[in-house]
């Protein structure tokens, strides 16, 4: 019995243990949709609302089952819509397929309807390989090389099939002339460096006597090995936010997240170190990192194009970070742990302390880091969490405490709004026994959020675990942004173009099945916290937050963190309005772009990859 094209591809996607494609309907894969019905909807067709959600969402997914994500589009406004959440997917390293239609042969180069060449639009998103069906007997090859391709590079492909080709009968290639026959499947590996190389990065970590470690999510891994190292070493261990998950936030030394959102504690351990080692991360921004006359430094990587990237780097091994950590351990020489280790630990309590007395600081109506760190204590241990960009970012970054199996991503690199309450959608078809909540502000929620619940309304009762939690920060404001121009540019607040409408999310939730409350004071935060978790279905909490509390940099110290969030609170009785000058000023003083007496100047980026 013969089958079409349409209908190989699907079966081709099962052979790779595709469960799920992320889509949008559309004539342009008219074929698709019809083969889908005919092969009783499997691999899942999930329907977001819009193409660039189904592009979050397969990221959403890939981020947090380590599988390819898969996501379908029909051609010209189809294709174009994917882009946005195909260069998040391509910039933060997470393989992604995009199965995209294009209108029939015959028209093209007819300046027909919905015509757009895909193959120019698509080669720089999908650069490691992006090719059109255009004969039956290119497949199977073209979707096993999209899908190899994607896990071992870790990036974006694209297979662009036209209308026409996906009705033809399908014929796989022959042993002939100019035939490219392909096989199923692909092995891991785990590369490792060469036995001189590990000696010298050894040598370079044993003469150090204040080891950092930097660690991205290329050590997610090489947890047990990261832990090992750092305790025969006397390090601290930061982590890149994309590595935010990547070890427990209960172990004294890590000191939490380095950059413009990170820590102190992280700020000191790259200030004062004489020897650092970076392992997975391609951390963007070397000012966070220590002084390049400062430290002897080592890299691990196992893509050989980003390692030496970000600091004058003494040895760089290509390779997998658990198995080259493995062959580094036996020749590290134990350190005592001593003055070094010490504050590191007290640091690191310090900063906690001093998250928790900021979360306390009164605001009008309620605090967004009370918010949060109250989450901290009540998160299960299972759950996955994700953050959508804006100052949402801030306090996922600072105030909840990886542990357990917990998960986390945001968008890292390309700092993308909206993926926030699609990566949790993504996250749940991943892991449908699990929690998963999204903290998100209310630019994100209203630019694309609150239509994506009517997507967990379609699909939440097939959930193993119902919870799927959103949490908005909802300050009418498009906060980073407010705080950035009054850093940068000081401009207060220009409201024409910062000030958002109050939107009633819990009641939209509400009227689309889901649970929902508006919480307008501090003392109804942790009631709504664990009503949510507590909840038979998804559940919307839209929390009236201040505007005026300020994402204070880690360069600032202690006092200063406590101050200004008092301060500025306590002297901003117009929750929109603007903060005093003589308080901008000091707010401007301790962001980026000042230089401090004992420290360097930070930066103006948003994410951290």
């Amino acid at each position: 019995m013969s089958i079409k094209v349409s209908d190989y591809i699907l079966q081709r996607l099962r052979e790779w243990q595709v469960d799920h494609v992320f889509a949008y309907a559309g004539d342009g894969i008219n074929g698709l949709l019809a083969a889908w019905g005919r092969a009783e909807d499997r691999p899942r067709f999930i329907q977001a609302r819009h193409e660039e959600m189904s592009a979050f969402q397969a990221v959403g997914y890939a981020k947090f089952s380590g599988k390819v994500g898969v996501c379908a589009a029909t051609s010209g406004p189809g294709a174009i819509h994917l882009l946005n959440g195909l260069y998040d997917a391509k910039l933060d390293h997470v393989p992604v397929v995009a199965i995209v239609g294009q209108t029939n042969r015959s028209a093209m180069g007819g300046s027909y309807q919905q015509e757009v060449d895909l193959l120019s639009l698509y080669k720089d998103v999908a650069s490691d390989f992006c090719e059109m069906v255009t004969v039956p007997q290119q497949l199977p090859n073209v979707i096993d090389r999209a899908m190899r391709t994607a896990y071992a590079k870790k990036t974006v492909t694209a297979v662009i099939v036209p209308a026409d080709v996906q009705e033809l009968d399908y014929t796989p290639p022959t042993h002939d002339f100019k035939m490219v026959p392909s096989s199923l499947g692909s092995s891991s590996y785990a590369p490792l460096p060469g036995d001189s190389e590990i000696s010298r990065a050894a040598e370079v970590l044993n003469a150090g006597e204040k080891v950092a470690v930097l660690i991205g999510q290329g050590a997610r891994g090489a947890r047990a090995e990261v832990e090992e190292l750092a305790d025969i070493l006397g390090a601290g261990v930061a982590k890149a936010l994309l590595g935010k998950d990547a070890l427990s936030d209960e172990l004294p030394y890590v000191t939490g997240a380095i950059g413009l959102l990170g820590t102190r504690p992280s700020y000191e351990l790259m200030r004062d170190c004489d020897t650092l080692l970076v392992v997975g991360s391609s951390f963007p921004y070397s000012q966070f990192l220590p002084e390049f006359d400062q430290a002897r430094a080592v890299q691990i990587d196992i893509d050989p194009f980003m390692v030496g990237l970000r600091y004058p780097f003494e040895v760089n091994l290509v390779g997998d970070a658990r198995e080259t950590l493995r062959a580094l351990l036996p020749r590290l020489e134990r350190k005592k742990h001593g003055a070094w280790r010490e504050k590191i630990e007290k640091d690191t309590a310090r900063w906690w302390e001093v998250m928790q007395r900021r979360a306390a600081v009164d605001a009008d109506p309620v605090n967004p880091e009370y918010v949060v760190h109250t989450l901290d204590a009540l998160l299960p241990d299972d759950t996955i969490l994700a953050a959508d960009s804006g100052s949402a970012a801030n306090w996922y970054a600072r105030h909840l405490r990886m542990r357990g199996s917990m998960r986390g991503s945001l968008s890292g690199t390309l700092a993308t709004m909206g993926p926030g309450v699609p990566y949790v959608i993504g996250a749940k078809f991943a892991h449908p026994d699990r929690p998963a909540v999204a903290i998100v502000g209310d630019g994100a929620m209203q630019m694309n959020g609150m239509a994506e619940l009517i997507t967990v309304a379609k699909y939440w009762r097939e959930w193993e675990d119902p919870r799927l939690i959103v949490a908005v920060l909802n300050n009418q404001d498009l906060n980073q942004v407010t705080w950035e121009m009054r850093a940068l540019s000081g401009a207060p607040q220009f409201l024409p173009s910062q000030a958002i409408p109050d939107v009633p999310y819990a009641d939209f939730a509400r009227s689309v099945g889901l649970g929902g409350v508006r919480v307008e004071k501090p003392g109804e935060v942790e009631a709504a916290w664990q009503r949510a978790l507590a909840a038979d279905r998804p559940f919307v909490i839209d929390f009236l937050t201040d505007p005026a509390v300020p994402p204070i940099p880690p360069h600032a110290d202690y006092d200063q963190m406590e101050a200004t969030a008092a301060a500025i609170v306590k002297g901003d009785s117009d929750r929109k309005g603007m903060v005093r000058q003589g308080l901008k000023a000091k707010v401007q003083e301790m962001l980026p772009g000042h230089r401090h007496r004992e420290d360097r100047p930070g930066a103006r980026d948003t994410h951290e990859s």
